[in-house]
């Protein structure tokens, strides 16, 4: 499958600098931001600065350079909230959605970081 980036998505038009967002970090390739929705007390939304559609788009064609840039800005993502439960944190879920079975609203792919409170159950039984 050939992914089609649209350079007009919410993401591109944060990176290009054209909506403003709530910084955590930023690094050459990556950018992580407040989501302006959040579903917990801590939702950060963690970017490449890559035409990226899906996590399947980025693993299989980002250089290599651009794809630990991003996890390790995700693990800084984690010590900066301080939701690391091995370092006294009471622990994180890490999600992206891919395609629309995935119900990915944003053709940009992003990881989402939540924290801040007893999630639940990620997905119902059944």
């Amino acid at each position: 499958m050939a992914y089609v980036y649209d350079p007009s998505n919410i993401f591109a038009r944060i990176l290009r600098g054209e909506i403003p967002n709530n910084t955590v970090l930023e690094t050459d390739h990556t950018l992580a931001f407040r989501d302006i929705a959040p579903q917990a007390p801590d939702h950060v939304l963690v970017i490449p600065k890559g035409p990226y559609v899906t996590f399947d788009h980025f693993i299989n064609e980002a250089p290599e350079a651009e794809i630990v840039d991003f996890y390790r800005t995700a693990g800084q993502v984690c010590k900066v909230l301080g939701i690391e439960p091995g370092h006294g944190g009471a622990g994180f879920r890490a999600i992206t959605n891919s395609g629309e079975n995935g119900v990915q609203e944003v053709p940009h792919f992003h990881l989402h970081i939540l924290a801040g409170r007893n999630l639940g159950r990620m997905l119902g039984r059944g």
